[in-house]
């Protein structure tokens, strides 16, 4: 290869990776329908709204491929009242994540209705028992938001532990419950342990509350010395941000953790979903359209590589 050739590939290297990790510009949010299934394993930065819930998603898939193994799915009820939000990081790439994220996205489309979310992870579990036979294992972070109560419900199968904003402190903290760890299979993987038990974290939030998901490569993110950063050291950084906007907070992590090493972020598929608490709830409209809205189909916005 000439030195001219060498050239333009590294500028094609250097632009791709620039567009990547540039921040978005702001947009108006677009709001979910009620019966609607939206989102898939593709890159994307986006901005959603719901009854009670502004949702930010940014999602990039390894070495600009068309799909990688993070999957999001956001999902909202007959009404609107319920939005169901999955960040899951699949093992592998190809025809065995593509295989996954439809199977995730049906189960999505089957509980779009249902309020309680532990019958939907162990039905993934179940599901994706076949992975541990091919090779292959699944982590999961299932939310469900209830707009009526303001009640955020979590299950952890094993994902990074996400980070919950109080607005009335200003402070980050890490959205766990303690008690869980008393059982001795429980929050496994998904498809690694077939009776594992799935908790359910409930928590109510007020208006500008903000819940911060992410996949592993943000915690396996190295610092200046080479350590990773692990769920502290993305907690101490979120902290330092020194910003309140839900639309400044991930551009703002993502620049952050690159600036501590170039690799950061680079090595796997990356993920970041963020939900702020609004206020309010579903119109009286859309209360009054829901039985109605049982009897047409799910709207399927899903792409999936």
């Amino acid at each position: 290869m000439t030195l001219t050739e060498l050239r333009f590939c590294y500028l094609l290297a250097y632009d791709s990776l620039r567009r990547r990790y540039q921040p978005m510009e702001k947009t108006d949010p677009e709001r979910m329908e009620c019966m609607e299934v939206w989102g898939g394993n593709q890159a994307v930065q986006r901005t959603f709204i719901t009854p009670g819930l502004k949702i930010y998603i940014d999602s990039q898939p390894y070495g600009q491929a068309p799909g990688g193994g993070d999957v999001y799915y956001l999902s909202s009820c007959a009404s609107g009242r319920i939005t169901r939000m999955l960040l899951a990081d699949v093992s592998g790439h190809g025809e065995l994540v593509s295989q996954t994220a439809v199977g995730l996205r049906d189960l999505m489309r089957r509980n779009v209705n249902y309020v309680k979310q532990t019958r939907f992870v162990r039905a993934m579990n179940r599901q994706f028992a076949d992975l541990g036979e091919q090779g292959g294992f699944a982590t999961a972070l299932v939310s469900t938001f209830f707009a009526t109560t303001m009640t955020y419900s979590l299950c952890n199968a094993g994902h990074p532990v996400p980070l919950v904003f109080r607005r009335g402190t200003s402070q980050w903290s890490e959205l766990k419950n303690e008690a869980s760890c008393s059982r001795p299979i429980s929050d496994t993987p998904l498809g690694v342990v077939d009776e594992a038990s799935y908790g359910q974290l409930d928590v109510r939030l007020e208006a500008g509350d903000m819940v911060l998901s992410f996949s592993d490569a943000v915690t396996e993110s190295e610092d200046g010395d080479g350590r990773q950063l692990g769920e502290a050291g993305v907690l101490r950084l979120v902290r330092e941000l020194g910003t309140q906007d839900s639309e400044e907070i991930v551009p703002a992590l993502v620049e952050r953790i690159r600036g501590l090493r170039d690799s950061n972020l680079r090595q796997d598929d990356a993920t970041f979903l963020l939900g702020q608490a609004t206020g309010g709830g579903p119109s009286m409209k859309n209360n009054l359209l829901a039985p109605l809205r049982f009897l047409r189909r799910i709207a399927d916005h899903t792409r999936i590589a």
